[in-house]
C-alpha cells in the first residue's frame, strides 16, 4: 500500500511557475515512485481535470498506476471509462520534482485554478489537492464547515468510518 499524504501547507510561487514541495509530501512522491533513487527526480503526475475544476491533483506514480489499472477493469467504450479517462488520462500532465525540491507548474494550470503568488496544498490520501489559498477557504473550507454543522456536537467523525474486516482478512486480502 503506497504512503499517504497528510496535513497542509501554504507556499510561495515565483513568478516561473515554480512551487517548492513541502519535504514531507516529497519524501511521499520518492516512496512512491518505483524508479526514483538518490539524485534522481521523483516523478509524479497532475491532473488538472475538467473545465470547472477549481483546483489541481497532484498523484504519487503508485496512485495513478492503481487508478490506471481500475480504468482498465471498466468495459471499453461505458461512459463511465470515456469520463475517467478523459480527466485521468486526457486532462494530466506528467511532471517531475527538480533537484531543489521544486515543482514547475505550467502557466496553462496556474491560469485554469488563478494562482498568482501563493498555493495551498492539502493531502488527500494518495494524492495532494492544489488551490488557490483563497479558492480553498471559500470552497472546500466552507463545504466542510457546512458538513460538520449537520451533527450533534461533540460528534467523532471517525465514526463515520465503515468497518473493517477482521485483521486476518485484511492481511490475505493485502498479500493477494
Amino acid at each position: 500500500m503506497a504512503r499517504r499524504f497528510r496535513g497542509s501547507e501554504e507556499v510561495k510561487v515565483d513568478a516561473k511557475g515554480r512551487v517548492s514541495i513541502p519535504a514531507k509530501f516529497r519524501r511521499v512522491f520518492e516512496s512512491c515512485d518505483p524508479d526514483w533513487e538518490t539524485g534522481r527526480r521523483p516523478q509524479l503526475v497532475i491532473v488538472y481535470g475538467r473545465e470547472d475544476w477549481r483546483h489541481l491533483e497532484l498523484y504519487t506514480l503508485e496512485a495513478i498506476e492503481e487508478i490506471d489499472a481500475q480504468i482498465d477493469l471498466m468495459q471499453r467504450g461505458s461512459a463511465e471509462r470515456r469520463l475517467l479517462e478523459s480527466i485521468m488520462h486526457g486532462a494530466a500532465e506528467e511532471a517531475e520534482i527538480d533537484t531543489d525540491g521544486r515543482l514547475v507548474l505550467p502557466q496553462k494550470l496556474r491560469e485554469k485554478i488563478g494562482l498568482d503568488d501563493k498555493v495551498f496544498f492539502i493531502a488527500a490520501g494518495d494524492y495532494l489537492k492544489v488551490w488557490r489559498p483563497e479558492t480553498y477557504a471559500e470552497a472546500e473550507g466552507e463545504e466542510v464547515e457546512a458538513l460538520v454543522a449537520t451533527f450533534e456536537p461533540g460528534f467523532d467523525p471517525r465514526a463515520l468510518l465503515p468497518q473493517l474486516p477482521p485483521a486476518g482478512a485484511r492481511a490475505r486480502a493485502a498479500e493477494e
